[in-house]
């Protein structure tokens, strides 16, 4: 591995022709956490952390399992001190998902949480110590076979690298990152994940781009302190979704000032807009126009509320005018489109009927829940 941290750029994306659609590398190296692949083409994995006290083991178990329920894949939990480190053996048998333990400063707090039963193992290589420090969490993560991240964050750069190359910027992010890749490779250590993180898109994107030039061990992708739920989804998806149009990001994790399950949510709405993942209900609508003759706005947002828990990947079209909305709803696994006070059904490009437009909501709802019945729930 050490050979290939100084080979050339080789390309990162591939696109299918005949669909359009983004075709991932496959080239990143396979690392397993727990029973969930993360690399060498696996599906992209999502992922959030929890907000709770974890030495609150009760709640900490309600976040996981709500998370669960949103989909979340992995989760990872702060350990700031012995007595989060203390609750991770509960945690870690309970919980029902692979937990990832954070830790910052403290490597005898990896060292316990290897000891608890974590899956994985998150280190900040600008603050857990020096080269002894980390490899002792190496050796007893190798010896449980429990991959690490290497968790670079533009925040907690080490000074060297900051006066080295002025400022906190995507060289300094990814020499940071080579330079503790190195030592674990030392070790002979290989399961490693990588992310370099910013608040700034453009640096978080270019830190990913060079690093996977010099690398091939699978990156974790997110903008960090990306900000609250409006201004936080915004630049989430702009940031991770150029990485991963780039071809780029094994597993992704949205961060929101709020409720981590909106994390999940977002992060499934990135991945299913660039056709990398599919789960729950897709709305097109249209935004609507003067030659809109319903309230379709309230329809959009009916229907949207009563289909939010649907886990079964379906496209569903609410469109409001003859313009774009027949084509468009002929083209969604279920669709209406709109009149003056009626609306036609189309599922699966077939019309099925014409409806007043106050019963719309109830017969695409029906019609949606229909269809479901004969499909297969992605969540299992």
């Amino acid at each position: 591995m050490k050979d290939q941290l100084n080979q050339e750029t080789r390309p990162l994306i591939e696109v299918d022709g005949s669909q359009g659609n983004i075709v991932l590398r496959s080239n990143t190296r396979r690392v397993h956490v727990r029973d969930v692949a993360i690399g060498g083409g696996a599906p992209i994995v999502v992922q959030s952390m929890t907000n709770t006290d974890t030495r609150d083991v009760r709640a900490t178990l309600a976040q996981i399992a709500a998370l669960k329920e949103a989909g979340c894949e992995l989760v990872r939990v702060a350990v700031p001190d012995e007595k989060a480190a203390s609750a991770l053996s509960t945690i870690c048998r309970e919980a029902g998902l692979p937990i990832v333990a954070d830790i910052h400063f403290d490597y005898r707090l990896a060292l316990k949480a290897v000891e608890a039963g974590v899956s994985k193992l998150r280190i900040n290589p600008g603050n857990i110590g020096s080269r002894q420090r980390v490899e002792a969490v190496v050796s007893a993560a190798k010896e449980r076979s429990i991959p690490i991240r290497i968790g670079v964050n533009a925040g907690s750069l080490a000074k060297p690298l900051v006066d080295k190359y002025g400022g906190r910027v995507p060289e300094a992010l990814v020499e940071s990152a080579l330079q503790h890749i190195k030592i674990l490779e030392d070790e002979s250590f290989y399961d490693i994940v990588v992310s370099l993180k910013a608040s700034d898109v453009s640096t978080t994107v270019q830190a990913y781009r060079l690093i996977a030039s010099r690398m091939e061990y699978p990156l974790h992708v997110g903008i960090t302190e990306a900000g609250t739920a409006f201004q936080g989804t915004i630049k989430s998806s702009v940031g991770i979704g150029i990485i991963l149009a780039l071809g780029l990001g094994d597993t992704i994790r949205v961060s929101l000032t709020g409720d981590p399950t909106e994390e999940v949510k977002v992060a499934y709405g990135i991945l299913q807009s660039l056709g990398l993942r599919q789960r729950g209900v897709e709305i097109i609508s249209c935004p609507t126009c003067g030659r809109c003759q319903i309230d379709l706005i309230e329809i959009a947002e009916e229907v949207e509320n009563r289909l939010k828990d649907m886990t079964v990947p379906l496209k569903v079209a609410v469109m409001g005018c003859v313009v774009n909305g027949p084509g468009e709803a002929r083209d969604a696994d279920i669709g209406i489109a709109a009149g003056r006070d009626k609306v036609v059904l189309f599922r699966k490009g077939k019309l099925l009927g014409q409806f007043p437009a106050e019963s719309a909501v109830d017969v695409l709802v029906e019609a949606v829940e229909e269809l479901s019945k004969t499909m297969t729930d992605p969540s299992g």
